[in-house]
């Protein structure tokens, strides 16, 4: 039996399941086709896999409610890559989700930094807010 190490490395994006703001669903199969068409394209073009686990979760804000999928990644020790190259894919892939699905933001937590991508400054609706917490 073989045994591979290296070093630790971990994703997570958490992707609403709404459109927007407009209170319209969004398949989990169809991201889950969008993905797979995705990492069927990197790994035809680039020799890069791009392994995701994917489980459902709930982002609670105020009066939000809303569901979303939690994408977790790790550096898959079959296909190794370097961090700098893992990070990029995952941000690739994480824009192009937010175009596909009409994402206004998407957060990425990895271990050292945890990053968001923004389309829009609105904000949910259903979530209370105050004028001063809006202007930064």
């Amino acid at each position: 039996m073989k045994k591979t190490a290296i070093k630790p490395f971990s994703a997570q994006l958490t992707l609403g399941l709404e459109y927007g703001y407009e209170k319209i669903t969004i398949n989990e199969k169809e991201v889950i086709n969008f993905i797979q068409s995705y990492q069927d394209k990197l790994i035809e073009n680039k020799q890069i896999y791009l392994s995701v686990s994917i489980s459902k979760c709930k982002i609670i804000m105020s009066g939000q409610n809303e569901p979303h999928l939690k994408l977790s990644f790790i550096n898959y020790p079959k296909f190794p890559l370097s961090v700098t190259v893992l990070k990029q894919e995952i941000e690739n892939l994480s824009k192009q989700l937010m175009i596909k699905f009409k994402q206004n933001r998407v957060v990425i937590e990895y271990l050292d930094e945890t990053i968001m991508f923004e389309n829009s400054l609105t904000i949910d609706p259903r979530i209370k807010t105050t004028k001063n917490n809006l202007s930064h």
